[in-house]
C-alpha cells in the first residue's frame, strides 16, 4: 500500500510571508488535499541572529488569511538541534562524513587559487582522508559530508525533468558549523525525513540544494523525496520580482481589498494552468491539481489581471460574505480606523449590506466597496469641491423640482425612485444625466458614486430630501 502523501511549507521567520512563498504554500496545500494527504508547517529558525516571533505570527496570519490549513502542530526547526547532532554524529562514526580543520587562511588561499585557475572555488577535501590526530590547535572544525568523488546525482524532478550533475564539481560540504550549529543542507533533510515528507514542492532557486540534499539522504540510506521545483515569478515586464511588481507581504493584499478566494484563484494561475479555465473555485483546484499541470516557465505577476479577478468575485460574492471580508479588512484599507476600533456599528453593517448591490458592480477591490460607501456616513453638510460646486450650478432649479416630485412618494424603492425620475426627464425634456449627476453631487457630494437610484434607495426618502436641500435651500 503506498504511504500517504505529506507535503510540507517550510518558511524562515525574517519577515512577511510574501507572495512567491504563499504560492508555494497553495501549492503543497493543494497536492495534499487533492490527494488526501497532509501538509505541515515547519519554521526554519536555526538562524536565531535573524529570527523574528513577529515574522512568524505574521506568516501564520497570513496562511490563515488565505485559507491554507496546515494539520498538526507547528514544527520548529531550532527545537530539532539535538536530533540533527545526533544525525551528524552518526554519519562520523560510519565514515561518511569527517570533521575538518582547515583554517580560515586556507580555505582563502583555495578560494584564490581556484579563481586564478579559472575553476569552482570548491573545497579541495584535505581533511577528507586525514587523521583527526593532526588537528592543529585553536581551529575548530566543522563537518563535511563525504561525497562521491565520480559519477553523477540526478534528481528526478516532476516539474524540471531529469537534471544532472556530475559529482566531480561537487565538493564535500559542511553540515555542521564550527560552532556547532547544523546547516540548513543537514537539518532540511533530517527533518524531511523525520516528518514523513513524501512530496518537496519549491521554487526552482532550491534546485541546487537538491543535489546536496540526495546526497544527505543517500549517505543515510533514508528513501529520497519525490521533488517538484517550480519556476519563480516575475513582474510583468519579465524581471526578477519586486515590490514594485507585487512582492508583498500576504497582509498587503488583505489590506489593499483583496479576496483570500481571489488570490488562491490568481495565484495557483501563476504557474499551473488546467487547459484555459480562469475561473476555478477551490472545489476545482483540489480535484484537479497535479505536478502535471505545473509549467517551466517563469510566471508574469500582474497587477492588472488579479484586480480583474477579485472584481468577479466581489460581484459573485454573497454580501453578508462581502460585509465579513470588509469588516476584516478595514483598519488596513481605512488609516482612520487603524488607530480606533475597527468593528463596525449594528447600523454601519445595515447601511453596507442594503448599498452593496450597487457599491459591487463597479469595484474592483474592497477598498472600492468601501470608498464607494463613504457617501452612506457623510456628515452635513458636505463640502463640496469645485468641480462639485459647478455642476449643482449648472443644474437651475432641477433638482427643487425633482425633490417636490420625489417627496410625493409614500413607497421607496430602486423601482419607484426610478420610475418618477425618468417620468419627469421624458415630460420636461431633460436628458436624464442632466438630473441624475446633480443629484449625485447634492446626495453623495462627490461626482462618482453607484447608480443613483441605488444611492437614493439606500439612504432613504428623509435623507435624500434633508441632503438636497441643503444645496437648494
Amino acid at each position: 500500500m503506498a504511504s500517504k502523501i505529506v507535503t510540507r511549507f517550510p518558511p524562515s521567520p525574517t519577515g512577511y510571508l510574501h507572495i512567491g512563498g504563499a504560492r508555494t504554500a497553495l501549492f503543497n496545500w493543494l497536492f495534499a488535499r487533492a490527494n488526501g494527504g497532509r501538509m505541515l508547517l515547519r519554521i526554519e529558525d536555526t538562524d536565531r541572529s535573524r529570527y523574528s516571533e513577529d515574522a512568524v505570527d505574521k506568516i501564520r496570519e497570513g496562511l490563515t488569511w488565505l485559507g491554507l490549513d496546515w494539520d498538526g502542530d507547528v514544527v520548529s526547526q531550532f527545537s530539532r538541534l539535538d536530533r540533527h547532532h545526533e544525525v551528524a554524529e552518526g554519519l562520523l562514526a560510519t565514515g561518511k562524513a569527517y570533521r575538518c580543520y582547515a583554517s580560515p587562511e586556507e580555505l582563502a588561499e583555495m578560494r584564490e587559487k581556484a579563481r586564478a585557475e579559472g575553476r569552482t572555488a570548491n573545497y579541495d577535501g584535505r581533511w577528507r582522508d586525514r587523521d583527526p590526530s593532526d588537528a592543529p590547535a585553536g581551529i575548530k572544525p566543522v563537518i563535511r559530508l563525504k561525497t562521491p568523488l565520480d559519477g553523477e546525482t540526478i534528481v528526478d524532478d516532476k516539474v524540471q525533468g531529469q537534471v544532472t550533475w556530475k559529482n566531480q564539481d561537487m565538493d564535500d560540504f559542511i553540515i555542521v558549523r564550527s560552532d556547532g550549529t547544523p546547516t540548513y543542507m543537514l537539518a532540511v533533510v533530517v527533518d524531511d525525513h523525520d516528518m514523513g515528507v513524501t512530496h518537496i514542492i519549491r521554487g526552482d532557486d532550491h534546485l541546487t540544494n537538491a543535489a546536496r540534499q540526495i546526497q544527505i539522504f543517500r549517505a543515510l540510506d533514508w528513501d529520497v523525496p519525490v521533488m517538484a521545483h517550480i519556476p519563480l515569478i516575475h513582474g510583468a515586464d519579465g524581471a526578477k520580482l519586486s515590490k514594485r511588481h507585487g512582492a508583498l507581504g500576504v497582509e498587503s493584499y488583505r489590506d489593499m481589498g483583496y479576496l483570500p478566494e481571489a488570490m488562491r484563484n490568481y495565484l495557483v494561475r501563476l504557474g499551473w494552468s488546467h487547459g484555459n479555465d480562469e475561473i476555478i473555485s477551490d472545489e476545482q483546484l483540489i480535484e484537479w491539481f497535479t505536478l502535471d499541470g505545473i509549467g517551466k516557465s517563469a510566471a508574469r505577476f500582474d497587477f492588472t489581471k488579479l484586480e480583474n479577478l477579485n472584481g468577479h468575485y466581489i460581484r459573485q460574492s454573497d454580501n453578508a460574505h462581502l460585509l465579513a471580508a470588509l469588516e476584516e479588512a478595514l483598519p488596513g484599507i481605512d488609516p482612520a480606523r487603524r488607530n480606533s476600533d475597527a468593528a463596525l456599528s449594528n447600523q454601519e453593517k445595515t447601511k453596507l449590506l442594503a448599498a452593496m448591490p450597487g457599491l459591487k458592480e463597479r469595484a474592483k477591490t474592497l477598498s472600492d466597496i468601501w470608498q464607494g460607501a463613504a457617501f452612506l456616513f457623510a456628515v452635513r453638510p458636505f463640502d463640496l469641491d469645485d468641480k462639485a460646486r459647478g455642476i449643482l450650478e449648472k443644474s437651475g432649479d432641477i433638482l427643487e423640482r425633482v425633490a417636490r416630485e420625489l417627496s410625493t412618494q409614500d413607497e421607496w424603492s430602486v423601482d419607484t425612485v426610478e420610475t418618477v425620475i425618468r417620468e419627469f426627464a421624458e415630460k420636461h425634456e431633460i436628458g436624464l444625466g442632466k438630473i441624475a449627476q446633480p443629484l449625485r453631487v447634492a446626495l453623495t457630494g462627490t461626482t462618482v458614486s453607484p447608480g443613483i437610484f441605488d444611492v437614493l434607495a439606500v439612504l432613504g426618502k428623509d435623507e435624500c430630501l434633508a441632503r438636497i436641500s441643503d444645496q437648494t435651500g
